[in-house]
């Protein structure tokens, strides 16, 4: 185990394949089962009344193991309750997940009743998550973990490829600020570019005023870590010279203070996280280019530690952005719409075809729409509508919130072309959302993801910590618009 505060610190991008095993021989099948489906117990008539003398009722998340005449374990039923128990909505295939990390050690295969071994085996993959990388190594060496056989005719790699992303991405939001600074975010861009050949550049410190990023330094600049701007770009080795072009853009506040409008102590707990739209653009980067998807991607993530000192951006204080416009801010808690805008400026200039924003932005969405629905901001109802539809088909979903034009005049500002806030508790979402959509002017498509970046509870996809919450749903959509066969 690397230690906290060690300069070895690194991030896999590989750790989700430990999951899987090689092959099933002697694997102990895993079958679903509804209520009243215990006629087709494995271990026959006894096997049946196992599973009655425990009261086994097959409710959602509920399981059982049966054993044989001599003690082993010879088969795991999963309840499947009512068969739409997902997490936290969706087939019941990822209830999968919730087992993975809590059976015995050994090899298990998938049994009866899975109608989408992929997205079983995904879920599985999800739900086993550990974040052990401050714990302690096990005394007796390697831990022992329980581990699927990959089911007949899914592509092993496309499975790994996704699951590695959603771990790296969990891996970035579980870290704590004092390991992870807009450095360290630059540090696993650059390992996941490379892997793919990807190009990858920064701009940093004070070359961001000089080559015209000054919201982001503004919001770094009272922090001993330089802010940055980190810029990744892809192409598909053969792929097409006029494939569309794609770019993700994430909000990389490694901590967030709430600057000189200081946040409250119990507000900061939670302040690691703030980072958690970096992660998810750099989640659905790895899963497009894992999957060679024919597009021109581009990452842009703006990353800076909102800190307070004597140098730290005031309220009141007007600022000039990277597209011109004028921002008084009227608080500098609002800092993230304040990078990003500058992030987004950039994307534009190359008239992009589709921007998809990622952020852990404001606090009203949470209170309209709670932790697991990332609020859902775009221009395009074509694709509002595959991003709800396809996220809810596979546990990573979204609600949709409207671009309300009518709230525009609450960015008003007497002293400049816009302020950053609305004094107004109403709508936070919405204004912050509208304020990002006033650096966009060329982009076809654009999509801004309001989310949370973490799951309170212990869930069947994973455990409590990070989330790369709308990162699956992002990546089908881009991957039934520009996948083989597309």
């Amino acid at each position: 185990m690397t230690s906290a505060n060690d300069p070895s610190f690194s991030l896999s991008i590989d750790e989700a394949s430990d999951v899987f095993a090689p092959g099933d021989a002697g694997a102990i099948p895993i079958h679903l089962v509804g209520p009243g489906q215990s006629e087709g117990t494995p271990g026959g008539a006894i096997g049946r009344r196992w599973v009655e003398t425990i009261g086994f009722k097959a409710a959602a998340k509920s399981h059982v193991l049966l054993p044989t005449p001599d003690g082993e374990l010879a088969a795991v039923l999963l309840g499947a309750g009512n068969g739409n128990a997902g997490e936290p909505s969706g087939p019941s295939e990822l209830l999968l997940g919730h087992i993975a990390a809590t059976l015995p050690a050994g090899t298990y295969r998938l049994g009866e009743g899975f109608g989408d071994p992929a997205l079983a085996a995904l879920s599985w993959a999800l739900g086993a998550y550990r974040f052990r990388r401050y714990k302690s190594a096990p005394a007796n060496g390697a831990e022992k973990i329980a581990r699927l056989a990959l089911p007949p005719d899914t592509d092993a790699g496309n499975l790994k490829t996704l699951a590695s992303a959603v771990w790296l991405g969990r891996d970035l939001i579980n870290t704590p600020a004092s390991d992870l600074g807009p450095a360290e975010i630059e540090a696993a861009v650059r390992k996941v570019g490379a892997r793919y050949g990807a190009s990858v550049r920064s701009v940093v410190g004070d070359d961001l005023i000089a080559q015209n990023f000054p919201l982001i330094h503004a919001v770094g600049r009272a922090s001993p870590r330089a802010p940055r701007l980190i810029e990744l770009d892809w192409h598909k080795p053969g792929g097409h010279p006029d494939a569309p072009k794609v770019t993700l853009v994430g909000k990389g506040i490694t901590f967030d203070t709430g600057g000189l409008d200081i946040k409250p102590a119990s507000a900061m707990l939670l302040m690691k996280k703030d980072m958690g739209g970096a992660a998810v653009a750099l989640a659905v980067a790895q899963m497009i280019m894992g999957h060679g998807l024919d597009v021109r991607l581009k990452i842009l993530i703006a990353s800076a530690e909102n800190s307070v000192s004597g140098d730290a951006f005031r309220p009141g204080d007007v600022l000039r952005s990277r597209a011109g416009t004028t921002v008084e801010i009227g608080n500098t808690d609002a800092e993230g719409r304040l990078v990003l805008a500058d992030a987004l400026a950039l994307a534009d200039e190359a008239d992009p075809g589709t921007i998809f924003v990622f952020a852990t932005l404001t606090g009203a969405a949470r209170t309209a729409l709670g932790p697991d629905l990332p609020a859902l901001f775009s221009n395009d109802d074509v694709l509002a509508a595959k991003l709800e539809t396809i996220g809810a088909s596979i546990g990573d979903p979204m609600w949709r919130l409207p671009l309300w034009a009518g709230y525009e005049r609450n960015l008003d500002s007497d002293v400049a072309d816009v302020n950053n806030v609305w004094e107004s508790p109403f709508a936070g979402s919405i204004t912050a959302a509208l304020f990002l959509k006033k650096f966009v002017r060329n982009a076809r498509r654009f999509a801004h993801l309001d989310l949370y970046g973490w799951r309170p509870a212990a869930r069947p996809l994973g455990p409590r910590g990070g989330e790369v919450q709308t990162a699956r749903a992002v990546f089908e959509v881009l991957r039934a618009e520009y996948g083989a066969g597309a």
